[in-house]
Order: C-alpha cells, then structure tokens, then sequence
C-alpha cells in the first residue's frame, strides 16, 4: 500500500545539541502511528519537520509523494495538524472558530455549513457550538483544537499530545475521535508520553529518546524485544510444591517458581493458557484464592532499551 507520510533520515540540530537523528518511519492510509517518548525526546521537533513547519538539517518528508519542506504549500492542502498550544480565538464560539478557519482552508457555503456540522458531531460539541470557546474547560478546547484540523478532511491527521492537561472524560472522547478517523481511513500520526494511549491507538509505534528511534513496531513486535512472557501469579494454599511440578510439565509454561505460597508462572499468552493452569494446580492439590495475569507493557520495552522509565 502506497504509504500516505513517508519520512526518511530527519536530522535536525539545535547549536550543539542534536535534536532528532537520522528518523525514519512511513504511515498508511488508515493507520495510526505513534511517537511514544518523554518530555523532550525529540517529537514535536520531528512531527514540525515531517509538516514542513521546520527544516531538516538533512532528510526528507513526503506527503503523497510532494516534499514536506518549508516553502512547498501544495502537499499541506493535505495535512491536518493538532499543535500542543490551542489555536482557537477564545471570544470566538465554537461554530465561529470552525467557520473561521474553514475560509482559511477554501470552504464556503453549503460545503462549509456541512463540514462544521460533521466535525462538530466528531467531536462532541454540537450542543456547545454557540457559546464563547473562553467558558470551556481545556478538554473542549483540545476537542475544538481538533476539529478545526479536521475541516478540510485530510488525509493524514498530526496529534502532538493532544491529551496533555484534560479531564478524563474530554481525554476519552478525544481517543474516540482519533479510532474513528482511523477507521474511516485517515493516516494518523500521533504523539505521546502516555503509554496506555499508544496500546490503545497506535497500530504501530515508535520509540524515541534522546532524538533517536530506538524501536518500532506493532506492540507485540515491541514486547517481544524483552521476551515476550506474560506471568501469571497463583495465590492460594494446599501443595503448591505438586502443583509446581504439575505446571512445569504444561507446554506454555517457560518457567515456574514459589515464593512465599505464591506460585509465579512466566508462560507464552496468558489468556489462553489460564485455563490450563488453574486446572493443572487445583489437580495437584492446590486451593487457589487469586489469579493474576501481568502482561508486557511499552514501559517495560522502554526501560529495557533506554535503562529509564517512560516518564524520567
């Protein structure tokens, strides 16, 4: 499939400091692909590069097949992107911010009218479209923020954590509204420090720290990186020693031990495997109380490509 943002080699230095090196990464139409890392990691300075908002000091970015640089307006016809800073006239309604920008884009008329409706729906203020954006709570202003790169329907959709200081609820919507741009077809490139929201989101990720991209993949292809085993953990009483040795027997189980009557289990794709498990312990004896599964996360790839966690 022709890749909708293909970016290649982006190096970009900053004085001495070397900012993003040497990135590499391409987006399908329908995919969604995230840049988990922390503060400073290098990602909105390669989201600028790959929007043509900022020049590379080497490398190339290509929104289907133009080049992305600086001074090339065509290709961003394109290109929907979600800063970090609200772009959004606060004394401004929502319909009247939509409006706005809708101009700025070439809509008018009818088409425009359309538009604001859809997006409104998108993002879940229809019944909020007339009042002064300067009464919403920053949730809804993210959402707006949102809707007003969506105007235009681009093929790729920029998020640069677009999720930063909103409420829980505004923070759901929000990832709603990105898995069904996605699932309609939109190539979404997306940002984050947050884990969860990249497992949630991304069909493939990449990890970046210290400017550098120290893994991609999809999060199965992440988590293998560090093994791949999930652990199960068997809390119960009666002889955990026979059921020690009636789990080791089981195929899926590649290691077992004891520790403090507790019975610790690393085994290829818990869920499937459980219900072995708890039939192999209580067939040797063992009276179990709780079991827990624990499966690899993108912290546990982090830690172990960059010997710190996701959020030092």
């Amino acid at each position: 499939m022709t890749a909708v943002l293909e970016v290649r080699g982006l190096t970009k230095r900053f004085g001495d400091r070397l900012a993003v090196d040497d990135v590499s990464f391409t987006i399908a139409p329908g995919e969604t692909y995230g840049l988990l890392g922390p503060n400073g990691a290098g990602k909105t300075t390669t989201i600028s590069m790959a929007a043509g908002l900022l020049g590379a000091d080497s490398g190339t970015a290509h929104l289907l097949g133009e080049d992305m640089g600086p001074n090339r307006a065509a290709p961003k016809a394109h290109l929907g992107l979600v800063p970090q800073e609200l772009a959004i006239y606060p004394d401004l309604s929502a319909h009247e911010n939509l409006a706005y920008f809708g101009r700025l884009q070439g809509l008018h008329g009818r088409e425009l009218r359309h538009r604001i409706d859809e997006v409104l729906g998108t993002i879940g203020l229809r019944d909020r479209a007339k009042g002064p954006t300067k009464t919403f709570s920053g949730g809804m202003k993210r959402r707006l923020n949102i809707g007003i790169a969506l105007l235009h329907s681009p093929q790729l959709l920029i998020l640069d954590e677009p999720t930063v200081g909103v409420d829980p609820q505004s923070r759901n919507a929000i990832l709603e509204s990105v898995e069904q741009l996605a699932a309609e077809g939109m190539a979404v490139l997306y940002t984050t420090h947050y884990m969860e929201e990249a497992e949630r989101l991304c069909d493939r990720i990449g990890i970046i720290d210290s400017g550098r991209l120290q893994a991609e993949g999809s999060h199965l292809e992440l988590v293998s990186i560090t093994g791949g085993h999930d652990r199960i953990r068997l809390t119960g009483t009666g002889d955990t020693d026979a059921a020690l040795r009636a789990l080791r027997e089981l195929p899926a189980v590649a290691g077992a031990e004891a520790l403090d009557g507790e019975v610790h289990l690393t085994v290829q794709e818990a869920p499937t495997t459980v219900a072995a498990v708890v039939s192999a312990a209580t067939g040797a004896g063992m009276h179990l109380r709780d079991v827990e599964i624990a499966r690899p996360s993108l912290e546990s790839v982090f830690l172990h490509l960059t010997g710190k966690a996701l959020r030092d």
